[in-house]
Protein backbone atom coordinates (compact mmCIF):
# COMPACT_ATOMS: atom_id res chain seq x y z
CA UNK A 1 0.00 0.00 0.00
CA UNK A 2 0.92 3.49 -0.48
CA UNK A 3 1.95 5.81 2.28
CA UNK A 4 -0.48 8.49 2.39
CA UNK A 5 0.89 12.36 0.93
CA UNK A 6 -0.22 15.01 3.05
CA UNK A 7 -1.07 18.42 2.61
CA UNK A 8 -1.09 21.41 5.49
CA UNK A 9 -3.77 23.92 5.00
CA UNK A 10 -4.44 26.82 6.89
CA UNK A 11 -7.27 27.88 6.81
CA UNK A 12 -8.91 31.77 7.11
CA UNK A 13 -6.31 33.36 9.18
CA UNK A 14 -7.43 36.46 7.96
CA UNK A 15 -7.12 39.94 10.66
CA UNK A 16 -11.00 40.52 10.20
CA UNK A 17 -12.12 36.78 11.51
CA UNK A 18 -9.87 37.57 14.68
CA UNK A 19 -11.90 40.72 14.95
CA UNK A 20 -14.68 38.87 16.40
CA UNK A 21 -15.47 38.29 20.13
CA UNK A 22 -14.37 34.22 21.07
CA UNK A 23 -11.72 34.93 18.33
CA UNK A 24 -9.95 37.50 19.56
CA UNK A 25 -8.62 36.31 22.42
CA UNK A 26 -7.67 32.72 21.19
CA UNK A 27 -5.80 34.79 17.65
CA UNK A 28 -2.21 34.31 19.57
CA UNK A 29 -2.80 30.62 20.32
CA UNK A 30 -4.53 29.59 16.64
CA UNK A 31 -1.39 31.51 14.43
CA UNK A 32 1.18 30.03 17.15
CA UNK A 33 0.15 26.25 16.68
CA UNK A 34 -0.41 27.52 12.88
CA UNK A 35 3.44 28.38 12.37
CA UNK A 36 4.36 25.49 14.50
CA UNK A 37 2.61 23.12 12.17
CA UNK A 38 3.86 25.18 8.85
CA UNK A 39 7.37 24.93 10.39
CA UNK A 40 7.12 21.37 10.93
CA UNK A 41 5.70 20.92 7.62
CA UNK A 42 8.31 22.69 5.83
CA UNK A 43 10.87 20.76 7.57
CA UNK A 44 9.96 17.61 6.64
CA UNK A 45 8.66 18.87 2.83
CA UNK A 46 5.17 18.80 3.03
CA UNK A 47 3.19 21.05 1.14
CA UNK A 48 1.47 24.51 3.04
CA UNK A 49 -1.85 25.90 1.60
CA UNK A 50 -2.77 29.42 3.09
CA UNK A 51 -6.72 29.45 2.15
CA UNK A 52 -8.48 32.41 2.63
CA UNK A 53 -11.49 33.67 1.69
CA UNK A 54 -12.05 37.26 -0.99
CA UNK A 55 -14.92 38.86 -2.22
CA UNK A 56 -15.40 40.98 -5.35
CA UNK A 57 -17.08 44.35 -5.11
CA UNK A 58 -18.81 43.93 -7.97
CA UNK A 59 -21.48 40.93 -5.74
CA UNK A 60 -20.41 38.59 -8.18
CA UNK A 61 -19.04 36.64 -5.78
CA UNK A 62 -21.09 37.26 -2.46
CA UNK A 63 -22.91 34.93 -0.81
CA UNK A 64 -27.05 34.72 -0.36
CA UNK A 65 -26.98 36.43 2.96
CA UNK A 66 -24.24 39.44 1.90
CA UNK A 67 -26.70 40.01 -1.35
CA UNK A 68 -30.21 39.71 1.04
CA UNK A 69 -28.43 42.56 2.98
CA UNK A 70 -26.92 44.14 0.61
CA UNK A 71 -23.51 44.48 2.16
CA UNK A 72 -20.45 42.37 1.20
CA UNK A 73 -16.91 41.87 2.79
CA UNK A 74 -13.66 40.46 3.03
CA UNK A 75 -12.65 42.32 -0.47
CA UNK A 76 -9.28 42.53 -2.09
CA UNK A 77 -7.16 44.86 -0.80
CA UNK A 78 -8.56 45.78 2.52
CA UNK A 79 -6.60 45.22 6.24
CA UNK A 80 -9.31 42.95 6.99
CA UNK A 81 -9.07 40.16 4.54
CA UNK A 82 -4.67 40.49 5.00
CA UNK A 83 -3.34 37.16 6.62
CA UNK A 84 -2.44 37.77 9.89
CA UNK A 85 0.83 39.33 9.55
CA UNK A 86 2.04 36.66 12.37
CA UNK A 87 1.62 33.78 10.23
CA UNK A 88 4.44 33.14 8.89
CA UNK A 89 3.51 32.29 5.06
CA UNK A 90 7.04 31.89 3.18
CA UNK A 91 7.16 28.93 0.93
CA UNK A 92 3.29 28.42 0.88
CA UNK A 93 0.44 28.54 -1.40
CA UNK A 94 -2.05 31.01 -1.46
CA UNK A 95 -5.57 29.79 -2.49
CA UNK A 96 -8.63 32.37 -2.65
CA UNK A 97 -12.20 31.06 -2.05
CA UNK A 98 -15.20 32.35 -1.94
CA UNK A 99 -17.29 30.29 0.39
CA UNK A 100 -16.89 28.44 3.39
CA UNK A 101 -15.35 25.10 1.63
CA UNK A 102 -11.89 25.54 0.15
CA UNK A 103 -13.09 23.21 -2.57
CA UNK A 104 -15.78 25.15 -3.90
CA UNK A 105 -14.78 26.89 -7.15
CA UNK A 106 -11.04 26.60 -6.14
CA UNK A 107 -8.25 24.59 -8.06
CA UNK A 108 -7.41 22.76 -4.73
CA UNK A 109 -8.53 19.39 -5.77
CA UNK A 110 -6.12 19.81 -9.00
CA UNK A 111 -3.47 21.20 -7.21
CA UNK A 112 -3.87 18.34 -4.51
CA UNK A 113 -4.24 15.97 -6.88
CA UNK A 114 -0.86 16.42 -9.21
CA UNK A 115 1.47 16.59 -5.57
CA UNK A 116 -0.56 13.19 -5.34
CA UNK A 117 -1.78 14.16 -1.80
CA UNK A 118 -4.29 11.97 -0.04
CA UNK A 119 -4.69 13.52 3.20
CA UNK A 120 -4.99 16.89 4.42
CA UNK A 121 -4.20 18.80 7.80
CA UNK A 122 -6.46 21.62 9.08
CA UNK A 123 -6.05 24.41 11.04
CA UNK A 124 -7.35 27.73 11.22
CA UNK A 125 -10.90 29.50 11.69
CA UNK A 126 -14.29 29.57 12.03
CA UNK A 127 -14.85 25.26 12.92
CA UNK A 128 -18.57 25.56 12.40
CA UNK A 129 -18.34 26.88 8.56
CA UNK A 130 -14.83 27.15 7.00
CA UNK A 131 -13.26 23.86 8.82
CA UNK A 132 -16.29 21.99 8.85
CA UNK A 133 -17.05 22.30 5.26
CA UNK A 134 -13.33 21.80 3.78
CA UNK A 135 -13.69 18.94 5.70
CA UNK A 136 -16.45 17.06 4.23
CA UNK A 137 -15.76 18.37 0.99
CA UNK A 138 -12.38 16.80 1.54
CA UNK A 139 -14.58 13.34 2.56
CA UNK A 140 -16.60 13.75 -0.54
CA UNK A 141 -13.05 13.97 -2.42
CA UNK A 142 -12.16 10.48 -1.17
CA UNK A 143 -9.76 12.40 0.34
CA UNK A 144 -8.69 11.79 4.68
CA UNK A 145 -9.13 14.95 6.81
CA UNK A 146 -7.28 15.67 10.10
CA UNK A 147 -8.39 18.36 12.13
CA UNK A 148 -5.73 19.70 14.45
CA UNK A 149 -7.84 20.86 17.73
CA UNK A 150 -5.52 23.09 19.38
CA UNK A 151 -4.96 24.76 16.17
CA UNK A 152 -8.81 25.46 15.39
CA UNK A 153 -11.56 28.04 16.77
CA UNK A 154 -14.27 29.60 16.48
CA UNK A 155 -16.68 31.91 17.68
CA UNK A 156 -18.62 29.90 18.69
CA UNK A 157 -17.14 27.35 21.59
CA UNK A 158 -20.37 25.26 21.92
CA UNK A 159 -20.62 24.84 17.85
CA UNK A 160 -17.02 24.30 17.47
CA UNK A 161 -16.99 21.37 19.90
CA UNK A 162 -20.49 20.15 18.56
CA UNK A 163 -18.79 20.31 14.89
CA UNK A 164 -15.32 18.42 15.78
CA UNK A 165 -16.94 15.86 17.57
CA UNK A 166 -19.32 15.43 14.45
CA UNK A 167 -17.07 15.02 11.95
CA UNK A 168 -14.90 12.33 14.31
CA UNK A 169 -18.10 10.64 14.50
CA UNK A 170 -19.30 10.44 11.44
CA UNK A 171 -15.57 9.10 10.03
CA UNK A 172 -15.19 12.13 7.92
CA UNK A 173 -12.29 13.47 10.40
CA UNK A 174 -9.61 12.18 12.58
CA UNK A 175 -8.68 14.52 15.75
CA UNK A 176 -5.23 15.30 16.22
CA UNK A 177 -3.03 17.86 18.35
CA UNK A 178 -0.39 19.98 17.16
CA UNK A 179 2.29 17.84 19.14
CA UNK A 180 1.13 14.68 17.69
CA UNK A 181 0.85 15.90 14.18
CA UNK A 182 4.42 17.24 14.09
CA UNK A 183 5.35 13.49 15.89
CA UNK A 184 4.00 11.51 13.05
CA UNK A 185 5.52 14.22 10.40
CA UNK A 186 9.35 13.41 12.20
CA UNK A 187 8.46 9.75 12.22
CA UNK A 188 8.01 9.72 8.56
Amino acid sequence: MTPQREALLLVDLQNAFFDAPGLAERKDEVISAANRLADAARACGIPIFVVTTVHSRDRSTWTLNMLEIGEGFLFDGEEGTEVAAELNTSETTRIEKTRDSAWFATDLHLRLTNLRISKVVLAGVSTHGCIAQTTRDAYAYNMRATIVTDAVADARTEEHRAQVAQLEQDGQARLSTVDEIIAAWHKG
